[in-house]
């Protein structure tokens, strides 16, 4: 399955001459690829994998509205914290969806460093996973929102 996956994943290629707008549709594309994952990861029982894959959507949504509206300079900062992001990208959002990009920032960390790992797998219930993926989810609805207006 993984093999596939890799296959397909690779036949995007980033460019560091692309403009904003193919840059913006560049993070976009991956974002989608990359939310095929989490289900995927999901049914395979794979909780604390899809939780990491669920924060990589919303980073390259984010990265995606980062190019789209910094024409000069669409090259997004080369971090993983979702906060950053957004408010480099000029959002506006409430302080639940403050709270929900740093909870789900910390699955990118919890799910890369072996430290933190064991904590996290605990987590990872099919409960606990099913519930941050509704909200990856609905995070993701708002930013493709705003990707095409």
């Amino acid at each position: 399955m993984f093999f596939v996956w890799l296959a397909y994943y690779n036949n995007t290629a980033y460019n560091i001459d692309m403009n904003n707008k193919q840059l913006a549709a560049h993070w976009e594309q991956s974002s989608d690829r990359d939310f095929v994952t989490v289900d995927i990861l999901f049914e395979n029982k794979q909780y604390p994998q899809s939780l990491f894959w669920g924060h990589l959507v919303l980073e390259k949504l984010l990265k995606a509205i980062y190019a789209k509206v910094n024409p000069q300079n669409p090259h997004a900062p080369k971090t993983h914290d979702l906060l950053f992001l957004a408010k480099r990208s000029g959002l506006e959002f409430s302080e639940e969806i403050v709270d929900k990009l740093e909870n789900i920032t910390d699955f990118n960390l919890s799910a890369r460093y072996e430290d933190e790992k064991h904590i996290f797998y605990k987590q990872c219930t099919k409960e606990f996973t099913s519930e941050q993926i509704r909200i990856i989810k609905e995070l993701r609805q708002w930013l493709k929102k705003l990707i095409e207006a």
